[in-house]
């Protein structure tokens, strides 16, 4: 086992869920409430990493975040090192890359509470703020933790962006993925398969836990 990949893969998680749950929680809600000019268009490029191939959108990633792209540039001039092959490039493609796994649980979670739920509570002189905080929020709980864990699992097992924007460098950005791919790379089955039944173990858990979360979503909405 290689702990400290599998220490960058947890920092790398935790750190994606972190940066994409509030931000996830704001669109998800907006696109389950709101009707606005281009709302189409949105929920398409939310989903888009999950139908572009991971290659391809750690090619267009890296090209943004390149030394040569104003958002390179910026990072370059305050932190004084690059964007790419760093755990900051990392964090910020895992976050990209991550986008719909959290905003589409969220939203289904937002359209799943009654309008008229909303509505009363106005009339009960609640405003928008307390009316998300003290009533949308406990109801959307299954699917915010959903986001979290989908986020996690699928943070854990990333592999083409992490290796086209992150490369391979150990203690900074060789997460599990990676070093499974070295260790077969070096003829080492035992090692690599240890750390594939460590993933594989998170994805199972982490799917008979949405399960039971959308069963509560569904039954809340039936």
């Amino acid at each position: 086992m290689d702990w400290t990949a599998l220490g960058v893969s947890l920092r790398l998680g935790v750190g994606t869920v972190a940066i994409l749950l509030p931000f996830g929680i704001w669109l998800g809600r907006l696109l389950a409430v709101r009707q606005f000019r281009g709302k189409v268009l949105v929920e398409a490029l939310v989903t888009v990493p999950l139908v572009l191939p991971p290659t391809v959108l750690g090619f267009y990633l890296l090209v943004t975040f390149g030394a040569r792209s104003p958002l390179g540039q910026a990072f370059q001039a305050i932190a004084g090192q690059t964007l790419p092959f760093s755990f900051e490039g990392l964090l910020l493609a895992s976050a990209i890359a991550n986008l719909p796994f959290v905003v589409q649980p969220i939203q289904r979670g937002f359209e799943a509470i009654p309008s008229d739920i909303r509505d009363a509570a106005s009339c009960c002189g609640l405003t928008p703020w307390q009316c998300f905080r003290r009533i949308e929020l406990p109801l959307a709980w299954p699917s915010l933790l959903t986001a979290a864990m989908l986020t996690f699992a699928h943070t854990l097992g990333e592999f083409g962006v992490v290796l086209m924007v992150g490369g391979n460098l150990p203690g900074e950005t060789r997460t599990m993925s990676v070093a499974i791919y070295d260790r077969m790379q070096a003829f080492d089955d035992r090692s690599a398969g240890l750390m594939a039944a460590t993933l594989l173990l998170v994805a199972v858990v982490t799917l008979m836990t949405t399960t039971m979360l959308s069963r509560q979503v569904r039954r809340r909405r039936d």
